[in-house]
């Protein structure tokens, strides 16, 4: 991937009713009791009617992960960003030490907060073994009112005992001055013929403000992310792929589909191949999942709707972002704003394959895992200064090219868990022709089926109707 420094970058309410006459009193309560039961166990019938599908699990599973998902992000788009970012659910509060002696443990596969103030270096620790690649995401979430500058941001280096640098990476605001959440990504690569941070033991992350006598003086909040990756059964190239077809594709047409997008990356919508429409404010930054498989080229364009007022202008007013799957940023662009619809898209990169770690472009470096990748869009905070508050019409186009290969066998589990490979709703959500979306894809799997799986659900609901009928009598 490059290298950083020298170093590859790898309620109810009412009165009570009466009982009926003739009736105990008790009796009328047992029977919503005896009627709920066989509620649940037709509901226990359905599920496991669900999971006998193929991918049965996984889909019912996303299901309705994916309402909760919607749910949220529909609330979030509907409050125009108000909540901020959204940090993932449990993740453990750390605190940065001011030294490497008081370091915090990080654990593989886990996620944190922390908080960073403008003239602070914090440390955290990281104890590896001399097998796995390790990597390290930081998040910075900026108060929404500093002013901020273009060369100001995060940055986050890898450190073994002695002090030497393993890995440096930084993000930045960019060009339109625009507070917004940024994140930078470091790692511990294991290398043929390395002599630095090879070695199993106590390593360190080190997290600053890339210009702090220009930074706002709030402290910022963090999101910390660790994974680590085992080294492939079978040894493979270890030369970048050379060539691929880097011309940028048509923008994909057709019917767009209301997304909302999410409000952080532990609440990224899911999206596969398609036209995706949404809402977005000045300030707001939206976070997209789609799962790219080994061998498989990505490619993403926004498109944002025109204003009223069409008299102003905003330097990098649209950004598009993709990460990959341990959030490392692949690649970034972003579009002045004059009123008039304006359109950014992502450059066209090479497919996903494990021997892209050993290039020297920075984006191709990052194509290194199958798994969830994300796009961020963000608009810019200043649109508000000559356009308004908004919201304003967000067009999102993403193309999916390529035929999924087979990807490296490891050694041993990545943390956390399935982190780079895609379940067979994944697989489903991103068909290779490009021509089914996520819906025709869970009715195609429902399809499968078939007979005997129809069967299975009528005798439940059979069971739970006679059952009720004979309690009602």
């Amino acid at each position: 991937m490059g290298r950083w420094c020298g170093v590859r970058r790898r309620t109810g309410a009412g009165g009570a009713r009466p009982p009926a006459s003739g009736r105990p009193a008790g009796a009328g309560a047992v029977r919503p009791r005896a009627t709920a039961a066989v509620r649940l166990a037709a509901v226990t019938v359905l599920l496991a009617t669900t999971a006998s599908l193929p991918g049965g699990t996984a889909l019912a599973a996303g299901a309705a992960g994916a309402a909760g998902a919607a749910g949220a992000a529909g609330a979030a788009d509907a409050a125009g960003g108000a909540e901020g970012y959204a940090f993932a659910d449990g993740a453990a509060r750390v605190e940065g030490a001011s030294d490497t002696a008081g370091a915090a443990l990080l654990q593989p596969g886990a996620t944190y907060r922390s908080s960073l103030a403008r003239n602070d270096t914090l440390y955290y620790r990281l104890e590896l073994d001399a097998d796995s690649d390790t990597y390290v995401s930081v998040t910075a979430v900026p108060g929404s009112e500093g002013e901020v500058t273009a060369v100001d941001g995060v940055r986050v280096a890898v450190r073994d005992a002695d002090g030497a640098s393993c890995s440096l990476g930084s993000a930045t605001f960019g060009a339109a001055h625009s507070p917004r959440p940024v994140t930078a990504w470091g790692m511990r690569e294991i290398e043929p013929g390395a002599s630095r941070c090879q070695d199993a033991g106590t390593y360190y992350v080190a997290v600053e403000r890339v210009r702090p006598e220009d930074s706002p003086p709030d402290d910022w909040d963090l999101e910390l992310t660790t994974a680590t990756e085992p080294r492939p059964r079978r040894a493979g190239p270890t030369e970048p792929p050379g060539t691929w077809d880097s011309a940028s594709p048509e923008p994909l047409a057709g019917q767009p589909e209301r997304r909302a997008g999410g409000s952080g990356f532990a609440r990224a919508t899911a999206v596969g191949q398609g036209v995706w429409q949404s809402d977005i404010r000045p300030g707001q930054t939206l976070y997209y999942k789609v799962p790219v498989d080994w061998g498989r080229q990505v490619y993403a364009s926004a498109e944002l709707g025109g204003s009223d007022d069409a008299s102003g202008y905003t330097t990098g007013a649209l950004r598009l972002g993709l990460h990959n799957p341990v959030r490392g940023e692949v690649d970034d662009a972003a579009k002045g704003y004059t009123g008039r619809p304006a359109a950014v898209g992502l450059a066209a990169l090479p497919p996903v394959a494990y021997p892209n770690r050993y290039a020297s472009s920075r984006q191709v470096g990052a194509l290194r895992f199958a798994g969830d990748y994300y796009l961020v869009v963000h608009l810019a905070a200043q649109v508000a200064d000559d356009f308004g508050d908004g919201p304003f019409g967000l067009t999102l186009r993403v193309r999916l090219r390529g035929t999924a290969e087979a990807g490296p066998v490891y050694t041993g589990e990545p943390r956390p868990k399935g982190v780079f490979e895609l379940s067979a709703a994944d697989r489903a959500a991103a068909p290779e022709n490009g021509a089914t979306r996520d819906g025709d894809a869970a009715m195609r799997a429902v399809a499968v089926g078939g007979i005997g799986t129809g069967s299975l659900l009528l005798a439940g609901l059979a069971v739970w109707t006679v059952t009720a009928r004979r309690r009602a009598a």
